[in-house]
């Protein structure tokens, strides 16, 4: 067994696409001709964007949405950048929300988190050193 994706439920897929590529650099992968899914260039695994209808229509609407006037979901996506005071800045200049700055953790490594455009939450980080 391998990871494959995550999927972020969202309210405008194409939307979301155009924020993680402005604030991230991540490219469109695919966009389903519906609007309703699309997928952004990674690397191995890929992070995939699905409308809140999908959601509706996958989950019967049992599941809680991300959004940015609430607490953040107990999860993240986390992206990791040698320069982590620039990609906090293009981040926030593109639109992501300011949760914590970069600050260097116990164990070394510099974290950051910002929400996305749907109120997700995202850490951006150095590589860990070991």
């Amino acid at each position: 067994m391998q990871f494959g994706y995550t999927i972020v439920y969202v309210n405008s897929v194409s939307a979301s696409l155009a924020f993680y590529n402005q604030a991230f650099g991540f490219a469109t992968r695919f966009l389903h001709e519906s609007g309703q899914y699309g997928e952004l260039e990674t690397g191995a695994t890929a992070l995939a964007f699905a409308s809140h209808a999908m959601g509706e229509m996958n989950l019967g609407g049992a599941y809680t949405k991300s959004e940015r006037g609430a607490a953040p979901l107990g999860i993240e996506l986390a992206f990791v950048c040698d320069d982590l005071d620039a990609a906090y800045a293009k981040a926030l200049a593109a639109g992501a929300q300011a949760v914590m700055p970069p600050e260097t953790k116990p164990w070394g490594q510099s974290v950051a988190y910002v929400r996305g455009h749907d109120g997700e939450l995202i850490e951006l980080c150095t590589p860990v050193s070991g």
